[in-house]
């Protein structure tokens, strides 16, 4: 079941949209302010969250945990609590976030005996405690973005859309808690003024991807050095800034091959490849098969 909303209130705008996948519920949200506010929500669904802040700077106070965190864009983090109750507090005028709910019994059904760090989030849901599974919020890498966006893109209908979005519901959750594990070794990023930097580095190459700047550029603009600019992202993102611009390039071009009739050659040139060849060779490494056979078989 899928169900879109659009909002409008004085303090602003919200459209949302949301699907309810058996017991499962999935939801994507922008809003947009006319100036900075606060607002609460609450719930008493006995479920676990995870939430992604895909866009914008906020802080949210939660009162099961008695804690605020203070979150820049690019966030993602997994919690519990049998009530739910939050304020949030926008810094920026546009958010956009996503959302999935798994029942708290089958989601210890489904993580019980996964690795270290869910085992130990569903011990604690069993336990009936209020916990996050990690105090440092994640961020949103290239694989965690191009589920997102799959799951906002998708194309499916009917059983096919139910079956593919669980499947990408699972997909997340396994890929957060791999990252989990890798924000727990960072070592070289280490104060919030350099993170919002190296946040605001991906997202100039997501704006950009047709024309991105070069690193000595994307230094200047953000105001890093080049070596804590290629280093930080680096430890972050898991991965270069020139690896994770290749990315980019490549599922934007398979959206473009999917939702546009351009050729391959008009999109190899308008992503910025210097041959439609070149193009065809990156696409066959990334996916495994060649730009056309998309098309003969969507």
């Amino acid at each position: 079941m899928e169900e879109r909303k659009t909002i409008t209130t004085e303090q602003g705008t919200r459209t949302s949209i949301t699907w309810q996948c058996d017991d499962i519920l999935l939801g994507h949200a922008v809003s947009t302010f006319k100036e900075p506010i606060s607002f609460s929500g609450s719930s008493q669904a006995d479920v676990v969250r995870m939430h992604f802040g895909m866009k914008g700077n906020y802080a949210f106070s939660y009162k099961q945990l008695d804690k605020t965190y203070d979150l820049i864009g690019g966030h993602h983090n997994i919690m519990y609590s049998k009530d739910f109750d939050i304020t949030v507090y926008n810094k920026t005028l546009v958010l956009e976030t996503f959302g999935i709910q798994f029942p708290s019994a089958l989601f210890i059904q489904y993580t019980q005996h996964a690795n270290d760090s869910l085992k130990r989030f569903a011990e604690a849901i069993l336990a009936g405690k209020n916990v996050m599974l990690s105090e440092q919020w994640g961020a949103i890498d290239s694989p965690i973005q191009q589920v997102l966006q799959q799951i906002i893109h998708c194309k499916y209908n009917d059983d096919l859309k139910k079956l593919f979005l669980l499947s990408k519901s699972i997909e997340l959750l396994v890929l957060c808690a791999e990252a989990y594990e890798n924000t727990r070794q960072e070592q070289f990023v280490k104060n919030k003024a350099d993170k919002e930097k190296l946040i605001a580095v991906r997202d100039l190459i997501n704006e950009r991807v047709q024309d991105p700047p070069n690193l000595t550029q994307i230094a200047r603009i953000v105001g890093l050095n080049e070596y804590k600019l290629k280093r930080g992202f680096k430890e972050i993102f898991n991965n270069t800034v020139f690896g994770y611009l290749s990315e980019q390039r490549l599922h934007l071009a398979h959206r473009y091959l999917q939702d546009t009739r351009k050729t391959a050659a008009e999109i190899s040139y308008e992503l910025g490849y210097a041959t439609p060849q070149h193009f065809s060779n990156a696409f066959r490494k990334k996916f495994g098969f060649t730009p056309a056979s998309v098309r003969n078989n969507p």
